[in-house]
């Protein structure tokens, strides 16, 4: 069985490193959507993502890094994805994701500063992790109309996990 990701995400001067090890899934992807959401805001000039180390990754972690992709797109920000191998490739362009960044090859240096690594979490999809799951598959089926049909049931599922964890905290 693949290990789950550690995720490692520094930035300074606007420039920001992504670096998922093991396989990336949604367990790990709330710190990369908290980096999306500060982003939204934030002017930047590049980001990369190194996945040397990544075995894999599930649809929630790819419509994060769409949204960072959009984001940079907006701003003419860099984003590049380095060192995928085929698989993550495949995973990538089969959602439509290959116009979205720049693929290269090379070192990648962490920066200094701003060192914030994350873990994969229980597995437990509570209410942060169910609307970085809706956020990231809305924002696939927005980048590519042949993922409306692929994404439409986990849209609607995880949005009825939202509304029903949103009641339990209401009581």
């Amino acid at each position: 069985m693949m290990q789950n990701a550690v995720l490692s995400i520094a930035g300074e001067n606007g420039i920001y490193v992504i670096k998922a090890s093991g396989r990336a899934t949604f367990e790990c992807a709330g710190p990369l959507r908290d980096l999306a959401k500060k982003l939204e805001t934030e002017d930047f000039s590049k980001v990369d993502v190194d996945l040397s180390e990544c075995q894999g990754m599930d649809s929630t972690f790819m419509g994060i890094l769409a949204m960072l992709g959009l984001r940079s797109r907006k701003l003419g920000a860099e984003m590049n994805i380095v060192n995928a191998n085929e698989l993550n490739k495949s995973l990538l362009y089969g959602l439509g994701l290959k116009k979205l960044f720049n693929y290269t090859q090379g070192e990648v240096l962490m920066p200094e500063n701003g060192n914030a690594s994350a873990s994969a979490s229980s597995g437990k999809l509570d209410l942060e992790s169910a609307k970085t799951v809706l956020d990231a598959h809305k924002t696939l089926m927005d980048v590519d109309d042949s993922n409306k049909k692929k994404f439409e049931a986990v849209v609607d599922m995880v949005q009825k996990d939202i509304d029903r964890l949103n009641k339990d905290e209401d009581r």
